[in-house]
């Protein structure tokens, strides 16, 4: 394969209406509307309904969209049994995958007329799933998962926590959910779009999608993030050790991006935000460590932060436990993956690539008996 389509990158692969990565407005845009605008002003049930059906919805159809996912945020029993069966020490990952796979089991796709019933259950139940198996894997408690949070992250964050969920952290969830939904072909919804290509049914396609998401080169940058910045007390002594990581080429998660060359439109976002969190609950390191360490990379590197970096500290100081990071990601990009499954099934083709063969020339065959020992 030539060097510069290693890992496909800038092959076109496909055609899609859902979103432009670095092409237009400040650098990313959902059907058209730029991120910085549906950050700022839209709520996640918006950008959900956005891509999921093509428009922005009317305030009676938000409205009647809200009401019809607080209605179906029940787990089955079956999979509460499942969820309390997993070990307390499971990757939170894997978590997520089973229980959309045990769903599927349970609430088979018949047909893909069904498709959007679906794909709103798993919208309305994903938050559940992982918040009933880390509140039981932890402290034992079998958690109602029908809280009366109309938004999903303030569904999650209370669900987590087990109180009502700070207003401020209500709209921080909007902004961290809008800023993960959708980001054209990467690679866990080319993973959902190459499976659905093979009219597989959409929990076939999604737990794929999670499995990829999994891996540390595409999700867990902001866990990795976490586990950096929180072991240096100052600015200083994080620029130290950073050097020091230079020197021994170690990898810095949260900066570049395959597709953006100077910034990640993202990153300002929620930076913003994570500044806001730092002085609500008087944060005196953690955000000024981020910055430095921001400073250092652009200086040293030449690298900016991606949407991952800025938002491991805003996280944090919401409360979230680290090994939930990655899964709030699962709960926002579920809405990308099943745009592109819709997307790819009205006009399905299915997706088989070719590959540039780097094996021997054509060998006789050799009997068993003359190989040798």
């Amino acid at each position: 394969m030539a060097e510069n389509t290693a890992g496909l990158r800038g092959i076109t692969a496909g055609e899609t209406a859902l979103c432009t990565v670095g092409q237009s407005g400040t650098g990313l845009t959902y059907r058209g509307y730029d991120i910085h605008d549906l950050a700022e002003h839209a709520e996640f049930e918006e950008v959900a309904y956005l891509l999921l059906y093509g428009r922005l919805p009317t305030r009676t159809q938000l409205e009647a969209y809200r009401e019809r996912l607080q209605g179906m945020r029940e787990l089955p029993q079956p999979l509460r049994e499942v969820l309390e069966r997993l070990p307390a020490d499971a990757h939170p990952m894997d978590v997520m995958r089973t229980g959309c796979s045990v769903l599927g089991n349970l609430e088979t796709e018949a047909d893909f007329s069904e498709q959007d019933w679906h794909i709103d259950r798993m919208l309305a139940t994903f938050p559940a799933m992982i918040t009933y198996w880390y509140r039981y894997a932890r402290d034992g408690e079998r958690i109602d998962t029908r809280s009366s949070e109309p938004s999903i992250g303030g569904h999650f964050l209370s669900l987590l926590h087990g109180k009502p969920a700070d207003p401020l952290h209500v709209k921080v969830m909007h902004a961290s959910l809008i800023l993960y939904a959708e980001h054209e072909f990467n690679a866990s919804t080319f993973t959902a779009r190459t499976c659905a290509s093979t009219l597989s049914d959409i929990h076939s396609c999604i737990t794929g999608a999670i499995g990829t998401l999994r891996g540390p080169l595409h999700g867990g940058a902001n866990e990795a993030a976490m586990a950096m910045i929180e072991q240096w007390r100052t600015p200083d002594e994080a620029e130290r050790e950073l050097m020091g990581m230079f020197e021994r080429k170690e990898k810095i998660m949260g900066f570049g991006h395959a597709i953006y060359r100077k910034q990640d439109p993202r990153n300002a976002i929620i930076k913003a935000w994570s500044r806001q969190l730092a002085e609500q609950v008087g944060d005196d390191h953690l955000y000024p460590v981020s910055e430095r360490v921001e400073a250092v990379m652009d200086r040293e590197k030449g690298l900016f932060p991606n949407a991952d970096f800025f938002h491991a500290s805003a996280y944090h100081f919401m409360g979230i436990p680290t090994p939930l990071f990655t899964p709030i990601f699962v709960i926002s990009r579920l809405t990308g993956w099943a745009a592109h499954v819709k997307e790819q099934r009205a006009k399905n083709r299915i997706i088989r690539p070719s590959a540039d063969y780097t094996g021997p020339e054509l060998q006789p065959w050799v009997p068993i008996e003359e190989r040798g020992e």
